[in-house]
């Protein structure tokens, strides 16, 4: 029996989960529009370069649509572009999640709460423990404490200083995505 369970834990992957604005795109408030698809400095480069044997994960926050600024349909219509974008440029994204809810709407699946992240869990059995969160908000950064992952917060975005930001610190500070990615693979 010891055994099955032993074997069970070992099939379970690690993750780099990612947030997507300020991280990866640049964030233009409420992002939406493909002609405005913006990449950050060393983003891409970041994303080819996370080790093969990590999943890439976006989880993401996307309020625009519970406020009004754009549908649900439009949110998946630009996020499949930036797949398709990265595909282009040879990086693939495992998985994609966003929340389409505004904070009061006090949903599970908006970070810092980890309903994206159990999402992921269920489809691609990640062991938390061995992953790691990299966002620019204090609300990745807790969600990534909350799953039991490292934390890395990124200076590319709102660097843990976003309006209502919470007091959580990261496990590590860098620069941006790419540093982060170093950090990962030492």
């Amino acid at each position: 029996m010891l055994k099955n369970r032993l074997d069970k834990n070992a099939d379970r992957k690690k993750a780099v989960f990612l947030d997507r604005d300020g991280v990866i795109i640049v964030d233009k408030n409420f992002l939406w529009e493909i002609k405005q698809l913006e990449f950050i400095p060393r983003a891409v480069e970041a994303l080819k370069a996370i080790p093969t044997d990590f999943l890439k994960i976006i989880i993401s926050n996307q309020s625009g649509i519970a406020r009004g600024y754009f549908s649900a349909k439009q949110a998946e219509k630009f996020n499949t572009a930036l797949l398709a974008e990265l595909k282009k440029k040879g990086v693939i994204i495992d998985g994609m999640y966003y929340c389409p809810h505004s904070p009061e709407n006090n949903c599970e699946c908006r970070k810092p709460k980890i309903g994206l992240f159990e999402s992921a869990q269920r489809q691609f059995n990640i062991d938390y423990t061995r992953s790691w969160m990299i966002g620019d908000k204090s609300s990745d950064i807790q969600a990534g404490k909350n799953i039991g992952a490292a934390t890395i917060q990124v200076l590319t975005g709102y660097a843990g200083k976003e309006e209502g930001s919470l007091d959580v610190i990261a496990d590590q500070t860098v620069g941006d995505l790419y540093e982060a990615v170093e950090t990962i693979k030492k």
